[in-house]
Parts: C-alpha cells; structure tokens; sequence
C-alpha cells in the first residue's frame, strides 16, 4: 500500500456554514463541485493523494461517534484550535503530546456535530 488516505470525507448538514467554520480555522481555501445530489467543497492541499471534502447530501450523517480523521494542525495545532469556537465549534481535547515520534493531538466538534482531530509536530 502506497498510501493510507487518498480521500477523506467529512459530511455535513449545512455545507456553507462548514465551509466557513474549516476556512476560518485552517485558514485554507475550498473548491466547491457537485456529482449528482451531492454537494463537495474540497480541500486545497499539493498531496493529490492526502486530500478530501466536506460533502452534502446523499448518505452523509455527521456524528461525533465512529472514525475520527486528523487534519494538518500546521506548525502548531493550538493556533487552529484557538479558532474553533469563535468559528461556532467546539474544543474537546486541547492541545495534547503523545511522544516525541508522534507530536501533539487535539480534538474539536464541529459546527455539524462531527468529532475532528488535528494533529501537529509542534
């Protein structure tokens, strides 16, 4: 296996307000595009094979139980998560260090209900 992820999706109920709620704490861009019913706003990153969406319609469901996927925190994750509740979401693991070949964790519900982590170096 080459690479672990090649796509994430992260559902949600309102796709505006999430793509608010990503872009102000990630401080990225996303692209919107629609197949069928479904709506994406992806995720502007130079991995082709690292990448994903928050996605609208069809099955998607957000949920705080289930998989939890670990966004780029950057440099340092405590900047992004410093920006989760201004953004309407909220921090429930601040800024944690897992070992020295790991680096630090964090996790935040966001503003569609969906348990998110970030994970940094630093």
């Amino acid at each position: 296996m080459q690479h672990l992820i090649n796509w994430i999706e992260i559902p949600a109920r309102d796709l505006a307000r999430a793509k608010t709620f990503y872009s102000h704490i990630l401080q990225v861009e996303l692209r919107d595009m629609q197949i069928g019913d479904v709506r994406y706003a992806i995720f502007a990153v130079d991995d082709r094979f690292n990448c994903g969406a928050l996605v609208a319609g069809g099955s998607q469901n957000p949920t705080e139980d289930g998989t939890v996927v670990y966004l780029d925190g950057g440099r340092d994750l405590a900047k992004v998560l410093s920006r989760v509740k201004k953004a309407g979401g909220k921090v429930v693991l601040e800024k944690t260090f897992i070992a020295t070949e790991a680096g630090y964790v964090g996790l935040f519900i966001d503003t569609e209900g969906n348990k998110v982590g970030v994970h940094s170096m630093t």
